[in-house]
């Protein structure tokens, strides 16, 4: 296998036409912040801004410069985007805002815990690329704030009557390993080990079933499995996703058995996830077969696809296990074939269940720029390792 020529199409890919499509189109020249809502072809069509999204792509660009090249344009995309953010993105106490007008007003009340974890991500690496005192203290006082609501995300935004069906979420506790790791350099050390301990048991021990031998979306707030829409719910891309965030943590930790584990457990996941009639991994599914109750489940999304990508390449790296190369190969041909654009930068995000294009935007209000660049970059970088492995 040539791991060196493929490192470099990812490379090619994210540095001439993926990064290019976010600093052109996505940046509000005017109030600051990015727009993520756009066309095909970069094109404008909404102006609501979307914290999490806003927090991703100050991260990235953050990340960009801290690790790949101090470049001038990178480190000026990032700023004026967490400026946009440390004005307008929360109340005052850093509770962060689910999105605000383009002018920065508020929109949508801060319920979403997600807001409050890119905002802590942003903000860390925003730190590290510029050494300001205050973004720091932003990322550790949201990061504190994550802490303190992990047992009920929603506050007082939730819907739901306590003590009926009290199911806890797996996004949370597998969004932490990733966010922990980010801002590491930031955190008590004690507070992050205790985190990170939990975290590795809440995903591998609590929301991965061995009886079942799969990760399920939800459980009760004591561990047992729910019969119920909820309950029953599987999303195979966010279970892989979170297999490689185990993965960095496994070496973070020297910790062999983790990796091996995450491995078994992601290709358990991609093997259920697979369509087998149309190929490409379904978003949701039941684990008892039944009628899921998202109507787009069938659908084939962009970020299910580039984070197995991820997952696998890292697999392969790190164990050699000759399936996760094979899966790692699957999978590329289809997101490649099917969400790469042939005409214009960036990804299809939406494709119905026979692989065709459902929206033909490459932003929204869930699309932004985040999984498209973060996975080029990750998969350049594993197959470069790779090829320094195997001695190219």
């Amino acid at each position: 296998m040539d791991f060196k020529t493929l490192a470099e199409k990812y490379k090619t890919e994210l540095f001439e036409n993926v990064v290019p499509f976010w600093l052109t189109h996505s940046q509000d020249k005017e109030y600051g912040g990015y727009f993520t809502c756009l066309l095909r072809d970069g094109t404008v069509f909404d102006t609501d801004k979307f914290i999490w999204l806003q927090g991703r792509e100050v991260w990235f660009f953050s990340y960009l410069y801290n690790k790949v090249e101090k470049r001038q344009e990178w480190l000026d995309c990032a700023i004026q985007g967490g400026e946009f953010l440390k004005r307008f993105g929360h109340d005052g106490d850093y509770n962060w805002y689910f999105s605000l007008t383009r002018e920065g007003r508020p929109l949508v009340a801060p319920y979403n815990i997600f807001s409050y974890t890119f905002a802590a991500m942003a903000f860390g690496q925003l730190a590290l690329a510029t050494g300001n005192k205050e973004y720091e203290e932003i990322a550790q006082k949201t990061y504190a704030r994550i802490l303190e609501k992990k047992d009920n995300p929603k506050g007082m935004w939730n819907k739901l009557i306590p003590g009926t069906r009290d199911l806890k979420n797996f996004a949370l506790p597998m969004i932490l390993c990733n966010l922990s790791l980010e801002i590491e350099h930031l955190l008590d050390e004690e507070v992050l080990k205790q985190t990170i301990e939990h975290c590795i048991h809440e995903v591998m021990d609590v929301f991965y079933r061995p009886e079942l031998g799969l990760v399920v979306e939800n459980v009760t707030v004591d561990n047992q499995l729910s019969d119920s829409f909820e309950g029953r719910q599987l999303n195979p891309g966010h279970s892989i996703e979170a297999m490689w965030f185990i993965m960095d943590l496994g070496v973070r930790l020297g910790r062999q058995d983790l990796i091996d584990r995450a491995v078994d457990i992601a290709l358990k996941m991609v093997n259920v996830g697979w369509d087998k009639e149309f190929g490409g991994i379904f978003y949701f599914m039941d684990r008892l077969g039944y009628p899921t109750q998202q109507l787009e489940w069938d659908q084939k999304l962009w970020w299910v696809h580039i984070e197995t990508m991820i997952c696998m390449a890292k697999g392969y790296l790190l164990t050699g296990r000759p399936e996760c190369w094979a899966w790692f190969e699957k999978v590329q041909d289809y997101a490649w074939s099917h969400f790469k654009d042939p005409v214009y930068p960036e990804w299809y995000g939406y494709l119905n269940r026979q692989g065709e294009v459902l929206l033909p935007l490459k932003g929204g209000k869930w699309k932004g720029c985040f999984h498209v660049p973060r996975g080029l970059y990750q998969c350049w970088q594993t197959l470069q390792k790779c090829a320094i492995k195997q001695g190219e």
